[in-house]
């Protein structure tokens, strides 16, 4: 099965920066010619930026570009680098032109960036996280042909299942997909840093997650702790799984919302347990309007649904392991036994 990437849709471009010193890093999706946008959290510990103006009762009606960072709360200063890169451009909301003097008159544009971020200062020193100077990267980087995925860009230092503890954790990452529907292209990315497993849908087993003490095997957390385990002392914010959802669908603002809110099922479908007190899941939606096409939303739900469990797989089935000097182990899905 194919499974496709953000960047189908038209309008849409994807770039990563991957720091070279530790495992982090972020992720730029742009629209540059603007998309209509929505953002639903339903984590209790998000990191956002900008997010405000995407209510629907809310003036601006369409976004620039969407950021994804590691770093926790550092990690938003990444989006100025973002809004630099835009405005050399001459991209944003024009909000007035200059005044007096030689350069009297031109416009002056803001672009509208909102951003989200995971935490994965546990990944090596936590002095280094994405700066500005990272996300203008990622926007130079950004391009239409599928990005990489696994562990890059915001999925970096993404580790899944730490509810044992990051020594029995295992190796997050970014994962994309898409469908067609209705009419309309549907697509997914998500950076999945989440205190949970990674569940496959089809047939309910652990893919990625906490593990035995021995570290060989996923042990299913969920079940263990109803079994009567015990967690270790559970790090408010200490994970987050975050992502664009994108369409060529004309959508308005409210409309775009609900997209953001139905694709949350897929994260319920493919992590378990997701939206904790720890987690700060938060997805946006992007709606360019290229195909033209109005396609009944339950359906896009239904598509996106479906392409964030997709991209959640994809996302530690592509991670490669970390480890070494100052660096907890962390295997990828590849590296344990099959």
């Amino acid at each position: 099965m194919t499974s496709g990437a953000l960047t189908d849709v038209a309008g849409i471009s994807v770039g990563h920066f991957t720091d070279p010193r530790r495992p982090t890093g972020c992720t730029v999706v742009l629209c540059p010619d603007g998309a209509v946008a929505g953002v639903d959290v339903r984590g209790a510990a998000p990191g956002t930026r900008e997010i405000a103006l995407l209510s629907p009762v809310n003036a601006v009606e369409k976004v620039h570009a969407v950021l994804l960072a590691g770093g926790s709360a550092f990690g938003l200063d990444a989006a100025g680098g973002v809004m630099r890169w835009l405005e050399e451009r001459e991209v944003g909301v024009e909000v007035g032109k200059t005044g007096a003097g030689e350069r009297a008159g031109i416009p002056i544009r803001v672009p509208i960036v909102p951003a989200a971020i995971l935490f994965d200062l546990w990944v090596g020193d936590p002095r280094i996280r994405p700066d500005a100077a990272a996300g203008y990267a990622a926007c130079v980087a950004a391009g239409t042909t599928p990005p990489a995925e696994g562990s890059v860009g915001a999925g970096a230092g993404a580790a899944v299942g730490k509810l044992f503890g990051i020594g029995r954790a295992m190796k997050g990452g970014i994962g994309s997909a898409s469908l067609q529907l209705g009419g309309a292209t549907v697509a997914a990315l998500i950076a999945v840093n989440a205190i949970g497993d990674v569940i496959d849908p089809a047939t309910g087993t652990v893919v990625a997650g906490a593990r035995s003490e021995d570290g060989s095997r996923p042990v299913g957390t969920t079940q263990s702790l109803l079994r009567g385990d015990a967690s270790l002392p559970i790090q408010i914010g200490g994970a987050t799984t975050i992502g664009v959802i994108a369409t060529d669908a004309l959508l308005t603002k409210a409309e775009a919302t609900k997209l953001a809110q139905m694709a949350h099922d897929g994260l319920a479908r493919s992590i378990d347990p997701v939206h904790t007190m720890s987690d700060g899941d938060t997805l946006f939606c992007l709606a360019t309007g290229s195909a033209r096409a109005r396609p009944d939303l339950t359906l896009l739900g239904i598509a996106a649904a479906e392409a964030t469990a997709r991209a959640v797989l994809r996302a530690v089935t592509q991670a490669h392991g970390v480890g070494g000097p100052g660096l907890p182990t962390l295997p990828a899905v590849r590296d344990l036994p099959r």
